[in-house]
C-alpha cells in the first residue's frame, strides 16, 4: 500500500462538499446580518472560530463556530457577560430552535418542513476585555465563576500555523472512529506538541509518531494553553484517565500498522453512500456531550468581568 496516497485519500474524503459549504456560507451570512441589524448601536465583531477558521474541519462530525464579541465599554447588548448571553438567545430564538450550551448557542430549523433540522452553527457571544480587542470573557452556564477569557487570535495561530493541521484532521477522524471522546482541543494540543514534521511521507510519518509519543510518555503526557500557559489548568478535560485511554489505542494503532493494516484504524477512503453517511453521522452525533467547547478555554483574572 501507497500509505502517504491513502491518507491524502481519507483527508480528500473528510472536505466538506460543495453544497455542505454553501449551506454553512448561508447560515453564517444569515446569522451575521441578524445580529448585526438587531444590535447595530453596538458594532459588535463578528468571525469564524473553531475548525473553519483552523482548517481542522472534517465532514462526518463539523460544525461552524460563530463569535459574537461585543466592545468592553459597551452595555447595549447587556450589562453583564450573562445578559449578553441571553439577549443574544433571545434574538435568535426568533428565527431559530436554539440548544444552550455551556458557551455556545447551538441553532436547528423552526420551520415546518425541517423542524429540528441541525445547522451545524453556534453562536458564542462575549465581551472584549479592553480596547484592543484581543483577549475576550465569555459567559459560562455551570460553575461558580460564570465566566472565562479566551483568545481566538493566539488559539487559531497557535493550530492553523502549526504546519500539523493535516495530522490534527487525521486524529480527529481516529477520536472519532473509535469513539474515545477526547476534547478537539486536547487533540489539537497533543498533535502540535508530540507529532514530528518530515519532509519524506509527512501525513505517514506525523501520524505515526504522534501515536509513537502518545505510547512513550503515557502518564507523562501534558499540555498546556497557550493562551495562559502557566496559569489556566487543563487537567479536567485531560485527567489521567484520558491519557491512559490515549496510550491504549496508541498502542493498538502502531500495532495495526505493524501489521501493515491501516484500514483497521481509518477504514476504506471510498465515499460513503448517502444511507451508510447518514448513519455514521448519528452514530456519532449520539455520542457527544454538551462539553464547554475548546475555545471557551483561556486566561483567568481575579477580576470578576460583567
Amino acid at each position: 500500500m501507497d500509505t502517504e496516497k491513502y491518507l491524502q485519500q481519507i483527508l480528500d474524503g473528510q472536505n466538506l462538499d460543495e453544497e455542505q459549504n454553501k449551506a454553512l456560507l448561508a447560515a453564517r451570512d444569515e446569522i451575521e446580518e441578524l445580529l448585526t441589524e438587531a444590535f447595530k448601536d453596538c458594532n459588535p465583531t463578528i468571525r469564524y472560530g473553531g475548525s473553519k477558521i483552523k482548517r481542522t474541519m472534517i465532514k462526518i462530525l463539523f460544525d461552524l463556530d460563530i463569535i459574537c464579541y461585543f466592545l468592553h465599554d459597551d452595555t447595549s447588548a447587556g450589562e453583564t457577560l450573562e445578559e449578553i448571553y441571553q439577549n443574544v438567545r433571545n434574538l435568535l430564538a426568533d428565527n431559530y430552535l436554539v440548544e444552550e450550551k455551556k458557551s455556545a448557542l447551538r441553532i436547528k430549523s423552526k420551520a415546518s418542513d425541517t423542524y429540528g433540522v441541525d445547522f451545524h452553527v453556534d453562536v458564542v457571544p462575549g465581551r472584549f476585555v479592553d480596547k484592543s480587542k484581543t483577549d475576550a470573557y465569555i459567559y459560562q452556564s455551570l460553575g461558580d465563576k460564570k465566566w472565562l477569557k479566551t483568545n481566538l487570535d493566539t488559539h487559531i495561530k497557535h493550530i492553523r500555523d502549526s504546519g500539523f493541521v493535516d495530522i490534527i484532521r487525521l486524529a480527529k477522524l481516529w477520536n472519532e472512529k473509535f469513539g474515545l471522546g477526547v476534547k478537539t482541543f486536547v487533540l489539537e494540543l497533543l498533535v502540535v506538541k508530540y507529532a514530528k514534521k518530515t519532509e519524506e511521507e509527512p501525513l505517514t510519518n506525523g501520524i505515526k509518531s504522534f501515536w509513537e509519543n502518545i505510547s512513550a510518555k503515557r502518564s507523562k503526557l501534558s499540555i498546556e494553553d497557550p493562551a495562559n500557559p502557566d496559569g489556566n489548568d487543563l487537567s479536567p478535560i485531560f485527567d489521567d484517565n484520558t491519557k491512559d485511554m490515549l496510550a491504549q489505542y496508541a498502542d493498538r494503532a502502531l500495532q495495526n500498522i505493524d501489521d501493515d493494516d491501516w484500514k483497521s484504524i481509518f477504514g476504506e477512503h471510498e465515499p460513503l453512500d448517502e444511507k451508510e453517511k447518514a448513519a455514521a453521522i448519528l452514530t456519532l452525533a449520539s455520542s457527544q456531550s454538551n462539553a464547554p467547547r475548546p475555545y471557551a478555554i483561556g486566561d483567568e483574572e481575579n477580576v470578576v468581568p460583567k
